[in-house]
């Protein structure tokens, strides 16, 4: 039996924490679904969240588990709310934010898999400044709109 064929699973508390940008727990990572996808939870701080950006890769679904987010997908805002999900297709500008009161989690579902190893990527290496910054996000096939580089230029 070809071990593509077969479910996996992460149980309740399972997976390893990166703490790039904040923490994520990495519950499957590429390796564990051949390719397919990765799934991870974000811990979100209130007021928090990333800059415009673009995957030119990946398809990403987000379910809000805890808290309030506001999600823009190519102009558009949207909050779905506690227990809502939306749906970024790729090549999308968008960009959350946690708008509540307190600390939010959102759990990320991204196909094909493969991003969720950026954010162990900016723990270990630590980006210095802008350039470098950019760089790394390239290799995981994302841009950030405007680039880092620009916007501290």
């Amino acid at each position: 039996m070809n071990p593509s064929d077969q479910s996996v699973f992460s149980a309740a508390g399972a997976g390893h924490v990166a703490h790039g940008f904040g923490p994520h727990r990495i519950r499957l990572a590429s390796g564990d679904t051949a390719g397919r996808l990765g799934v991870f939870e974000a811990e979100v701080p209130r007021g928090s969240g990333p800059p415009l950006h673009v995957h030119e890769r990946e398809e990403e679904l987000f379910r809000v588990l805890e808290g309030a987010f506001a999600f823009w997908c190519n102009g558009i805002r949207v909050d779905p709310g506690a227990g809502g999900v939306i749906a970024i297709p790729r090549g999308a500008v968008h960009r959350f934010e946690n708008i509540g009161a307190a600390p939010g989690r959102l759990m990320v579902v991204m196909t094909p898999g493969g991003f969720e190893g950026f954010f162990s990527a900016v723990e270990t290496e630590t980006p210095e400044n802008p350039q470098a910054l950019d760089a790394l996000a390239a290799r995981f096939d994302l841009r950030f709109v405007p680039a880092r580089a620009d916007k501290a230029a």
